[in-house]
């Protein structure tokens, strides 16, 4: 073991270990649940905007950005100014949810940003990840009703604790894990490429806006009517799935008719990553609870929940988090959230996405395995399907989940860092900074272009 001081300042500066060294010694230290490690073995020794160098001095253009958690890339220069003037203020560093100038000037700032700048809303700072966040929003819209069940949708992502999971779609995480939480009723999620019904189209998303709205006013569907319905706008781990507007707007006027709270889960759709501040504004609707995280910290741990007033029901410290004041987040969050606002990033983003897409569309004309390109913003998704075997009745091939692996390892060795999602994993994820440049954009596509190739993929 280590006995010698460690200098912080060091450690970031030519590595006197290699990629290799530090992945086997970390092999030795962590547990087995480590993950991106073993599909990105690399180990940061810099980061700047879009590009990271590992320790064998190797740059990559990171489109992955922590999760989506750093929308204004890697160490920005205003970031770190916050952090440096934080640290020099005299201002604490943790103050459980005591109140500090800091917090009151971030709390104004994030309200202004909701629905109505945000006059109906107040703020829950909570653990700082976004499953204790969901947890809480969960617990509240019981509290709020009186009852128990929750709908969430396949698909889903909202977390990895005890609740959070209950209401993610994903089975593997659930394997072995039993006394998931009760009362939890799954419904389907519209896909533009593979519609759960089999319909496909504007036929399918009026099917199961048919089919949500029914479930509920059934008095014989066998789903009592439940506290919370919770959903993201555009599913993120799921594989990019955005809402179609239609089905969000039905199922709010739903909601509203029978009292039901509707969670919209930000976490990773939010703060002008979709080319609007939330994802839900494209469908011009009001939550009654928003969950917010990774980009509302500014790269730094923060969760937050954005509740309508009247549904404000928690007695003082019902639930609690000894990290939810965590100061450095807000200061990092505040100077984000004004320089997406102030810059009209979200504008910027927008743009930015319906060009991107477009050259991914003329790139599946040449790369067939390349199934379907959907999304909104810098929140794409890049769908691998197995373009020599029957295609079902609606046309669409199956997923290869294998080949989206592939993929992703040769984008890696071409120095491109993407995610995975979806189904198997057959859909490849781009969540870059929000300040990536056209040019770096143009980067990214000779790149995954350089990867199929090398994954052995021939074009047409």
């Amino acid at each position: 073991m280590m006995t010698d001081k460690v200098r912080i300042d060091t450690l970031n500066a030519s590595s006197f270990k290699t990629n290799e060294t530090y992945l086997a010694r970390q092999a030795e230290m962590e547990s087995n649940v480590r993950s991106y490690p073993r599909k990105l073995p690399l180990a940061i020794t810099k980061a700047d905007g879009v590009w990271i160098t590992d320790a064998d001095n190797k740059e990559y253009l990171d489109c992955l950005a922590g999760a989506g958690t750093l929308a204004l890339g890697h160490n920005h220069p205003d970031v770190l100014k916050s952090i440096q003037s934080v640290i020099t203020s005299g201002l604490p560093l943790h103050t459980l949810d005591l109140t500090t100038p800091l917090k009151d000037a971030f709390s104004e700032y994030l309200l202004s940003m909701l629905p109505g700048q945000g006059k109906e809303y107040c703020l829950q700072f909570t653990g700082p990840s976004g499953a204790d966040a969901v947890e809480a929003a969960l617990k509240l819209a019981k509290k709020v009703t009186g009852r128990s069940g929750i709908i969430s949708f396949s698909g889903a992502y909202h977390g990895m604790t005890h609740g959070a999971l209950s209401v993610t779609g994903n089975l593997s995480p659930k394997e072995a894990v039993d006394g998931m939480m009760p009362e939890v009723q799954f419904m389907p999620y519209p896909h533009q490429y593979r519609c759960p019904l089999g319909i496909g189209g504007e036929a399918g998303v009026k099917a199961l806006t048919y089919y949500f709205e029914n479930l509920i006013n059934d008095v014989e569907s066998g789903v009592r009517k439940p506290a919370a319905v919770i959903l993201e706008a555009v599913q993120g781990e799921g594989g990019v799935n955005p809402a179609p507007v239609e089905w969000l707007q039905r199922i709010r006027k739903v909601t509203e008719e029978h009292g039901i709270l509707l969670i919209l889960d930000e976490v990773q759709a939010g703060f002008a990553r979709t080319g609007k501040f939330f994802a839900f504004e494209h469908a011009g609707i009001q939550p009654d609870i928003v969950v917010m995280s990774k980009a509302v910290g500014g790269g730094l741990p923060l969760a937050v929940l954005g509740i309508k007033k009247q549904f404000d029901a928690w007695s003082p410290g019902h639930h609690t988090g000894t990290f939810r004041g965590n100061q450095l987040a807000m200061a990092t969050g505040l100077t984000t959230l004004q320089i997406l606002k102030e810059q009209n990033i979200a504008d910027k983003v927008a743009a930015q996405g319906e060009w991107l897409k477009a050259k991914l569309v003329e790139l599946q004309k040449r790369y067939p395995v390349i199934g379907h390109v959907r999304g909104l913003g810098m929140m794409i998704g890049i769908e691998i399907v197995k373009p020599h075997e029957a295609a079902d009745h609606m046309g669409c091939f199956p997923g290869d989940g294998e080949l989206s692996a592939l993929i992703q390892k040769k984008c890696f060795e071409a120095g491109l860092i993407l995610e995975r999602g979806g189904r198997n994993g057959n859909v490849v994820r781009l969540l870059p900074s929000l300040l990536i440049s056209d040019q770096e954009l143009n980067v990214f596509l000779d790149k995954f272009e350089q990867a199929l190739l090398a994954a052995g993929v021939r074009p047409v």
